[in-house]
C-alpha cells in the first residue's frame, strides 16, 4: 500500500518521536506475547508425547557438577572439539497433510560425549560484529561494526525440545539462568581461519544427501547468541543434514536500536555479498538456501541483486531464497529489487501475514507498507511464490512464525527437504487477488 493518489508522501512524525513510538509498540507486543506464551506453553505436546523420537545421544559422561553458566563460560577456553563426519538423519516420510515436520535425532554435527539430557548441534557463522574482548560465547560479539570473521559454534538442544520453540529461561517459571538440559544455549563459539572454516563446511556438505547448506540472516533486535540459537533450532526442527550457517550483522539487540539497525543493515550488505560469493566458490555446496528474516531481507536482497549483476553464475548454486516477514518497503521491493533476483525457474519464496504487528509498527515509522505485511494488500511479483501465512498459528506479535509455527516449519520442510513448489505442498490454496496470483495457508480443522 503506497502513498495517496496524488503521489505525495503521507505526513509522518520522524526522528525521536517516531523511534520512541515503535519502541513502545514493540515493548508492549513483546510483553503481551510473553504472557500468552507463559499460559499456553505448557499445553503444547512434548516431543515424546507427540510421537517424535528423542534425540540420538552419545554414551553419557559422568554428570557435571558445574552450573549451566559455569559450563558455558568455561567452554570458551576449552580446545575445540574435533569435527566428526556427520551421520545423516533419516529422511522423514513425505507429508500427506499439513502436519509438523518430523523431528529427527540430533543432526550430525553433534559433538561426542553429549549429556543424555541434551544434544549438541554444531553450526557455522560469519559475522562483521566487533569483538567485545569477552571469552564468554554469549558476550563474544557486540553491536559495533567490525571486520568479517568466520567460526563454528556449538548449541545445545534439550531432550524435551518442542517443535518451533526456542527454549530459554523464564522468570515466570522462576528460571534465572540458562541450562542446556532445559534451554537452547550457545555453549561455544570459536573463530576459524578461512581455510579451516571452509574445509569443515565442505566435509559437512559432502556427507549430506543433497550436498546442501543454508545461510540464515537475522533481523532487527537480535544478539549474536540468539542468531546462533535460532539457526540451531531451525536446523534441528527441519532435520537439515547439510551445513547450517548464520550471518550475523551488528544489530544492537535492543528495541531502542531500530534506527541503528537500519543503518547497520545497509552497511553490512557489502560484506554479506562478499561472503555469499565466497561461500558458493569454497563450500562445495551444490544447493544453497538463503533464508532471511525481517530487516535482514534488506541486506540479503541488496546483496543478491548486486551479485546477479556482477557475478550471475553465483545464482546457479542458490537453490532458493526464502524471505520471511520481510521488513522492506513493498513498492521499492517490487520496482527495484524483485526484477533482479527472480529467475526463469521459480526459486524465491516470500512469506507474509496480516497478523504481523511488528511490521505494522515498522510501517508507522517508515510511512509505507512492508513487503511482509499482507494487511493492506499482499505483495505479488511474477516469478516469486508469495505465501499468505495469516492463518498459520503464531504468537501474539506474529513476527517469528517462520521458525515457530508448525505449519510454516512444515511448509519450509517440504520446500527444502522435498523440493516441492506451492502447488505440490499440502495446506496451500491457490488464490487470485487484485495484486495477482498467490498462495494462502488454509488451517485444517
Amino acid at each position: 500500500m503506497g502513498g495517496p493518489a496524488n503521489g505525495e508522501r503521507p505526513h509522518r512524525k520522524r526522528g525521536v518521536v517516531a523511534t520512541a513510538a515503535v519502541v513502545a509498540i514493540f515493548a508492549l507486543l513483546a510483553a503481551m506475547a510473553a504472557f500468552v506464551l507463559l499460559n499456553v506453553g505448557d499445553l503444547a505436546p512434548s516431543r515424546e508425547t507427540a510421537g517424535a523420537p528423542a534425540p540420538k545421544m552419545s554414551a553419557p559422561e559422568e554428570p557435571s557438577t558445574r552450573s549451566g553458566d559455569d559450563e558455558i563460560a568455561s567452554s570458551a577456553g576449552e580446545p575445540e572439539a574435533s569435527a566428526e563426519a556427520p551421520a545423516e538423519a533419516a529422511p522423514p516420510p513425505e507429508l500427506e497433510s499439513l502436519q509438523p515436520a518430523p523431528v529427527p535425532p540430533a543432526p550430525a554435527g553433534s559433538a561426542s560425549g553429549s549429556d543424555p539430557k541434551f544434544a549438541i548441534l554444531r553450526v557455522f557463522y560469519a559475522t562483521d560484529r566487533k569483538r567485545t574482548g569477552s571469552a564468554a560465547p554469549n558476550e563474544m560479539y557486540g553491536g559495533d561494526r567490525g571486520t568479517l570473521v568466520y567460526g563454528a559454534a556449538e548449541v545445545s538442544i534439550p531432550r524435551e525440545h518442542r517443535l518451533g520453540q526456542l527454549e530459554g529461561p523464564s522468570i515466570w517459571r522462576l528460571e534465572f539462568r540458562e541450562t542446556p538440559e532445559s534451554h537452547v544455549v550457545l555453549m561455544k563459539a570459536v573463530e576459524q581461519l578461512p581455510d579451516q572454516y571452509y574445509a569443515e563446511i565442505a566435509a559437512r556438505v559432502a556427507n549430506s544427501s543433497g550436498k546442501n547448506a543454508f545461510i540464515f540472516i537475522h533481523g532487527y533486535n537480535v544478539l549474536f547468541k540468539d542468531a546462533a540459537r535460532r539457526t540451531a533450532q531451525m536446523a534441528y526442527d527441519l532435520g537439515f543434514s547439510g551445513a547450517p550457517v548464520f550471518y550475523s550483522w551488528p544489530s544492537q539487540g535492543t528495541m531502542a536500536g531500530y534506527k541503528f539497525d537500519e543503518s547497520n543493515v545497509v552497511w553490512t550488505q557489502a560484506n554479506l555479498k562478499r561472503f555469499i560469493k565466497e561461500f558458493t566458490e569454497r563450500s562445495s555446496a551444490e544447493s544453497i538456501y538463503l533464508v532471511a528474516h525481517s530487516m535482514g531481507n534488506r541486506a540479503l536482497t541488496g546483496a543478491v541483486k548486486e551479485l546477479m549483476q556482477e557475478s550471475p553464475d553465483v545464482r546457479r548454486k542458490i537453490r532458493e531464497i526464502i524471505m520471511a516477514a520481510p521488513d522492506i518497503d513493498a513498492e521499492v521491493f517490487k520496482r527495484d529489487i524483485a526484477p533482479f533476483i527472480v529467475t526463469a525457474i521459480p526459486s524465491v519464496t516470500l512469506y507474509a501475514s496480516s497478523n504481523d504487528k511488528a511490521l505494522q509498527a515498522s510501517q508507522e515509522v517508515n510511512g509505507y507498507a512492508r513487503a511482509g505485511d499482507s494487511g493492506g494488500g499482499i505483495t505479488v511479483v511474477p516469478g516469486i511464490d508469495t505465501i499468505d501465512s495469516t492463518d498459520a498459528e503464531t504468537d501474539f506479535v506474529g513476527h517469528s512464525y517462520y521458525a515457530e509455527s508448525k505449519s510454516i516449519i512444515s511448509d519450509i520442510f517440504n520446500l527444502i527437504r522435498l523440493g516441492k513448489r506451492p502447488d505440490q505442498r499440502p495446506g496451500l490454496k491457490p488464490t487470485d487477488g487484485t495484486s495477482g496470483h498467490y498462495w494462502k495457508f488454509v488451517r485444517t480443522p
